[in-house]
């Protein structure tokens, strides 16, 4: 928290000099990669678009959706939210996406960029690539517990109450799909590290958040996934100068799936 407190701590520098249209093109233009009052105005632009969409609206779109498709829930983050946004066609966000965060450049990459950039502007733009960046992979790590619980001693002991014409309790954040995302965020964030660069001396600074998340001065057993533990001061979202602009938006989107999936 102390480092990502300290503005001295800045994102490790981008290509700056990629042609007009590209993915190095936009990543200089973003505010995850930027620094000081240039980040500044670029999140607050991501913020003042947030701050018209209503997250209850994005999770019951979400929902609805992830039913039409049959369960075939892929896709449906970054739909709903490019929808909200006014983007109709988000068939180019995953190619884009995939060098986004890593940087690895390829003309299926720059080529989805300049589709996106025909559409909307770099703020929309960045927060779709985030959404599937993150809020997919968030969605995909919750799945991966639920089949765990059921697999595992809950799901046994269920099954074997319910064959012997028994009722068994559930675990108390059964069919509590906040509970369960806040734990996933703990437990599996969806980004594992962040980096930083100590701007006075150039030293790198990787925040492995897992291990962060599962710090047991904080957390209580740390090692275990227990959604029943609650809203925990997890860095999934970050902390101090950058967190993330649209955390609501995120777990409302991830929410809506798991509402749309889940029974």
């Amino acid at each position: 928290m102390a480092v990502l407190a300290d503005t001295r701590y800045v994102p490790p520098p981008v290509r700056a000099d990629g042609a007009e249209g590209t993915l190095a093109w936009l990543r200089a233009r973003v505010s995850r990669f930027s620094t000081g009052p240039e980040h500044a105005e670029r999140r607050r632009l991501l913020v003042a678009l947030l701050d018209g969409v209503d997250p209850a609206g994005l999770r019951e779109a979400a929902r609805e959706l992830t039913r039409e498709r049959g369960g075939n829930w892929r896709g449906v983050p970054v739909a709903v939210l490019g929808a909200a946004l006014g983007v109709e066609d988000t068939g180019a966000v995953p190619a884009a996406a995939d060098g986004y965060l890593s940087g690895e450049e390829s003309p299926q990459a720059d080529a989805a960029v300049a589709e996106l950039l025909r559409q909307a502007d770099i703020s929309v733009i960045t927060l779709l690539l985030q959404a599937h960046a993150a809020t997919e992979t968030l969605v995909e790590n919750a799945l991966a517990h639920t089949r765990a619980a059921a697999d595992g001693p809950i799901g046994n002991v269920l099954a074997g109450a319910a064959a012997n014409g028994l009722a068994a309790a559930a675990p108390a954040w059964a069919g509590d799909v906040g509970a369960l995302l806040h734990e996933t965020l703990r437990h599996d964030p969806p980004l594992k590290a962040t980096r930083r660069l100590d701007a006075r001396t150039g030293d790198e600074v990787t925040i492995d958040l897992v291990a962060v998340n599962r710090d047991p001065e904080v957390f209580h057993d740390p090692e275990r996934f227990d959604p029943a533990r609650g809203r925990s001061p997890y860095l999934t979202f970050g902390s101090g100068v950058r967190p993330c602009p649209a955390p609501h938006h995120a777990l409302a989107l991830a929410a809506g799936v798991l509402e749309g999936l889940l029974p």
